[in-house]
């Protein structure tokens, strides 16, 4: 009798964690990554930390 229990529980259990993962987006589904690949992504990304990267050394020059 405890088995088919457990097996509800487990039933449950698997349904509110596939309601979870589907409420989360995916890279491809979000408005700011629409039609792009994952190398252009990718590109995208590591100009934008260059671009963070040389504000702070510019910044921490300038303080020193």
């Amino acid at each position: 009798m405890t088995r088919g229990n457990q097996r509800e529980l487990a039933r449950e259990k698997n349904q509110k964690k596939q309601q979870e993962i589907n409420k989360k987006k995916a890279a491809n589904d979000k408005n700011s990554n629409k039609g792009m690949t994952l190398e252009q992504r990718k590109q995208r990304d590591a100009d934008m930390m260059r671009m963070k990267q040389q504000k702070a050394m510019q910044k921490e020059g300038t303080v020193s």
